[in-house]
């Protein structure tokens, strides 16, 4: 098979996967608000990370500076 076949092959199969529907289950109100607190949650944990993160290379920063 060649390079040009395979890639066509490759291509519209891309496209059918992209062009089908999806199943949709219904999903009970209170999972969907658990997943979405836990978002808010993992994004106020990440934000925490970050701030630790930015403070140790800001006092190493000021530490090597003096």
């Amino acid at each position: 098979m060649s390079n040009f076949a395979r890639n066509l092959l490759i291509s519209s199969l891309m496209a059918l996967g992209l062009t089908l529907e999806q199943a949709q289950a219904a999903v009970d109100a209170g999972v969907t608000t658990a997943i979405s607190n836990a978002g808010a949650d993992g994004a106020t944990i990440g934000g925490a990370v970050l701030a630790v993160i930015v403070g140790i290379a800001a006092f190493k920063y000021l530490r090597r500076a003096l």
